[in-house]
């Protein structure tokens, strides 16, 4: 929509068992807060079969409207598509969130080309500029800079974002959304036919560790990688890795953190020779606790960390085993 300003903000709406998916409730709460600072609307938009629970979720902050597109089988960006293309043209958003999901990056890129639009994918910071603009903020150049990009000539701005970048609301109040559009999506006439869905089975990965130990340049050699994992044993840690241990091979794409790799946030992140580039530290920015060891004083990862420590992390990690293997090992660790 080039030339038209528009107003408000839409989100899509994901549902994880009868309830709004994690990145979902991250968009929510962050687009409520954008929304109140210039007093304009929060939409949320669903496409799918499950309208029922969709349309009676309840929510942390206050919706103006909550559209419902029902349609019949599973995900087809060429159909949800035309879903959203519906949705924009009567609501008029000036903003719209997806999350970075599968389904997300499948439609931001298409309902970006259909309204003439940019697409920002990957988002870690959203703020509305003097002029009411979007300023879309991620790392570019292999994550060594932060770009801040707009899009002033045509709307909506749309932006995606990966889960655990922003925080979620906290349900101290219960929000029913103030009005429910309900439609039904003809979806007969779509040019592709799913044949079969199977089911990715993921191992036990990251997301929801309570602790993590994350291993970065300052790992001399590969075989030193089993203290790290010995330590994260003791501890009921998940070991991870920046990007630069996974590049050199030693640990599995899965471990890493960061935009490229996974979001975290544990109760408890403790690296080991970590730099803390821009991609790493966007992708555990909400750790509860960060705990730094680097040799380095200079090093970028103790601007954010909670205990920096300035030291030799083959000192420290092998008087960690130490007292961790004593017998008061589970009175000294609640003392850490």
């Amino acid at each position: 929509m080039r030339n038209e300003k528009g107003s408000g903000i839409l989100v899509y709406l994901e549902l994880s068992g009868r309830d709004a998916s994690e990145i979902s409730r991250e968009l929510i709460a962050k687009a409520y807060r954008l929304c109140r600072s210039n007093q304009e609307k929060l939409y949320l938009l669903y496409v799918g079969e499950r309208t029922e629970a969709a349309a009676a979720l309840t929510f942390d902050v206050p919706v103006d409207e909550l559209w419902i597109y029902r349609t019949k089988g599973e995900f087809q960006a060429d159909i949800w598509d035309k879903a959203f293309e519906d949705c924009i043209y009567d609501c008029r958003p000036a903003i719209l969130l997806i999350g970075g999901t599968d389904e997300g990056r499948a439609i931001a890129s298409r309902v970006a080309a259909a309204f003439r639009t940019g697409v920002t994918a990957d988002c870690t910071g959203l703020t509305l500029d003097e002029n009411g603009h979007l300023v879309q903020t991620r790392p570019a150049f292999g994550g060594n800079i932060m770009a801040s990009i707009l899009t002033e000539g045509s709307r909506p701005q749309i932006a995606t974002v990966r889960a655990g970048i922003f925080p979620a609301g906290v349900k101290s109040e219960i929000y029913t959304a103030g009005k429910v559009v309900q439609n039904t999506w003809n979806n007969s006439n779509q040019n592709a036919k799913l044949i079969r869905i199977e089911e990715k089975v993921k191992a036990k990965g990251l997301e929801g560790a309570s602790i993590v130990i994350a291993a970065g340049r300052g790992i001399k050699r590969r075989e030193d990688l089993a203290m790290l994992k010995e330590l994260a044993d003791l501890m009921g840690a998940v070991l991870a890795s920046s990007r630069a241990l996974v590049e050199k091979g030693w640990l599995d794409a899965s471990k890493q953190i960061g935009l490229s790799g996974n979001t975290v946030a544990p109760e408890y992140l403790i690296t080991f020779g970590v730099s803390g580039t821009v991609q790493f530290m966007a992708g555990m920015q909400h750790a509860r606790t960060i705990i730094a060891v680097n040799s380095d004083r200079d090093a970028n990862i103790f601007r954010i960390a909670h205990i920096p420590i300035c030291a030799d992390l083959y000192e420290v990690i092998p008087e960690m085993l130490q007292k961790l293997k004593k017998p008061e090992r589970e009175k000294l660790w609640k003392k850490i």
